[in-house]
């Protein structure tokens, strides 16, 4: 019997290039860059506590940022875009 997947698991909603999204509840505690920032893929963004753990966001492509959407202290759900990354691909 063959034990290979037919179902995988999907975003439920589409992200555009740049959108560094919440992957999880929970609060913004830090924010560790400002708008027109240049960033790096890899870069921490900011930090989101979820079930008792800090989590660093990082930044998911190169690029200025455009907005950041959320203030510390704020609630956030899955799937909320924190902040807007401009590609240098795109300038």
């Amino acid at each position: 019997m063959s034990e290979e997947r037919k179902h995988y698991r999907q975003l439920y909603v589409q992200v555009e290039p740049g959108e560094v999204f919440a992957f999880i509840p929970g609060n913004i505690i830090e924010i560790f860059v400002k708008k027109g920032q240049k960033v790096k893929t890899g870069d921490p963004l900011l930090s989101l506590h979820a079930m008792k753990m800090d989590n660093n966001i990082c930044a998911n492509t190169d690029g200025t940022v455009a907005s950041i959407n959320v203030k510390i202290g704020q609630a956030v759900s899955k799937n909320d875009v924190l902040i807007k990354i401009k590609p240098d691909s795109q300038q």
